[in-house]
């Protein structure tokens, strides 16, 4: 049965809210479909994802393809669910292992050349994927933003070929990337400041 399963997670306000995106390869004349109250940017991302599957040297089936964005009453917008989408079809189509997407949960938004865009909302996503014992995928832009959670695994890719070839075990992307995190911090500190109690006082009214 040529279908699949990707997480992936919609922003609601400061939460991000648990999304399974299944993929259904199916007999029939040549469509995408795209169900679960998904708004108009969500419903564009075919279009998108098309291109970049294309471009990524990728076969896009020439099949009937049915996507459910389940839970079915939970809104979805933005372009946070390419990523997962492209996956699931990839994946539905035997293009990469199915397995591989099992323990890790994706966003991104793709360019039609198959690059990967930055999302809002990368921080609630990083924790929750982290409490749900889950591996993060971002955009490279992004990685930062889901490092600061200091829990759990995110790995950051800059275009669809390295997130499959990370699948793959092709290439490993590193994990939780933050390129301030070893460096040093030699800037004056105030606390080395002794008397001039009033001058101290006036630059912490200052800063505040």
């Amino acid at each position: 049965m040529s279908i699949a399963t990707v997480y992936s997670r919609a922003l609601t306000g400061i939460y991000a809210q648990a999304v399974t995106v299944e993929v259904h390869l199916s007999n029939g004349l040549p469509s995408l479909s795209i169900v679960g109250m998904a708004e108009t940017a969500v419903k564009e991302s075919k279009d998108r994802v098309r291109s970049a599957l294309i471009n990524s040297q990728f076969t896009f089936p020439q099949q009937r393809i049915t996507i459910n964005l389940a839970p079915a009453d939970l809104p979805k917008e933005g372009g946070r669910f390419d990523l997962p989408i492209a996956l699931g079809i990839l994946a539905a189509s035997n293009q990469i292992p199915l397995q591989s997407l099992s323990h890790m949960e994706f966003i991104g938004e793709l360019g039609l050349t198959g690059e990967l865009r930055a999302v809002r909302g990368v921080l609630p996503t990083a924790l929750a994927a982290a409490e749900a014992n889950r591996q993060l995928m971002v955009p490279f832009e992004n990685a930062e933003e889901a490092a600061l959670t200091k829990q759990g695994e995110s790995f950051a890719a800059k275009t669809l070929l390295e997130v499959c070839a990370h699948l793959h075990d092709q290439l490993r992307l590193p994990a939780n990337i933050n390129q301030y995190q070893h460096i040093q911090n030699n800037y004056a500190d105030l606390a080395d400041v002794r008397g001039q109690a009033s001058a101290r006082r006036a630059l912490e009214i200052a800063a505040a």
